[in-house]
């Protein structure tokens, strides 16, 4: 697998500087990861038992800020998945907790000055489509930012515009397939609509979103996706549907998607640890 990482894309000339931040990461932690990981609602957990070689707190991160959502612990893991080295984001920011997405999108950016060549990201979703249901794990193969706005506006793109024609790697997206069959699961995918928050969506909204084609909705990765791109990284994302979205079923809460996460969590973590291995090996015979 090639260990050079993927050239650092021009940055706004304000803001702080992913390098500066990855090189205060290696002066305690100089393991260099191929993978990096957003453990977004509903995943905390996958991480458990695994040995951590280093962790940071969001708050001690240069150009970080700590997350205010409940469980989402705003921590920075270097992990070991069996033989592979993983930068693990434990949590992540949320446009509708005040910040910008460049601010929400400054965690990836630094994955990618640490040398990650891949990202694989997670969420809670809500299930707009019939047959997906709470517990179910899904793959993102396309998305809809409906955000309201793009991480990169007003970067310099010198090579000319980001191609998202395809955002989600089919090579990664069939190792998560392969992850899912490996626990007994069936493989699905969906596209993932990312809404800005923080209330939940209406009907009215979930019946637009269908109409054009989203399967998924929730408030986050999108953006992270985006910039990932951007960085040069190979992107997969799968999503935990923890509630049927808004008109299709009861009351929505966040301790619903608490709720279902936790259940869901050593089943994540089979998945995860299987994906790594996977992803790992089709980036070497890539390489």
């Amino acid at each position: 697998m090639p260990t050079d990482a993927p050239h650092p894309p021009p940055l706004p000339a304000s803001g702080p500087d992913p390098s500066a931040t990855a090189e205060f990461i290696r002066r305690t932690c100089p393991l260099r990861p191929s993978l990096g990981l957003v453990l977004g609602s509903g995943f905390a957990g996958a991480v458990q038992d695994l040995p951590v070689t280093a962790c940071f707190e969001f708050a001690e991160l240069p150009g970080f800020h700590r997350p205010g959502v409940p469980g989402h612990s705003g921590q920075l893991l270097i992990v070991r998945f069996d033989e592979v080295t993983v930068a693990v984001l434990r949590g992540r920011l949320h446009a509708y907790e005040g910040h910008d997405l460049p601010t929400v999108t400054f965690p990836i950016r630094v994955l990618a000055a640490l040398g990650a060549r891949q990202l694989l990201l997670t969420n809670a979703a809500g299930g707009i489509r019939d047959d997906f249901h709470p517990g179910d794990l899904v793959i993102v193969s396309d998305h809809l930012n409906a955000l309201g706005a793009s991480p990169l506006r007003g970067v310099p793109l010198p090579g000319g515009f980001v191609d998202l024609s395809e955002v989600y790697s089919r090579p990664l997206r069939q190792a998560l397939a392969e992850a899912l069959q490996s626990t007994g699961l069936a493989p699905r995918e969906g596209v993932y609509a990312a809404m800005p928050g923080p209330s939940f969506e209406t009907p009215a909204e979930i019946r637009a979103l269908r109409t054009l084609g989203a399967d998924l909705v929730g408030m986050s990765t999108v953006a992270e996706a985006i910039v990932a791109r951007h960085c040069g990284l190979e992107v997969a994302a799968l999503s935990c549907v923890t509630n049927r979205a808004a008109g299709l079923g009861g009351r929505i809460s966040h301790e619903e998607v608490t709720e279902v996460g936790h259940r869901i969590s050593p089943l994540a973590q089979r998945v995860l640890r299987r994906f790594v291995t996977l992803a790992t090996a089709s980036a070497s015979l890539s390489a």
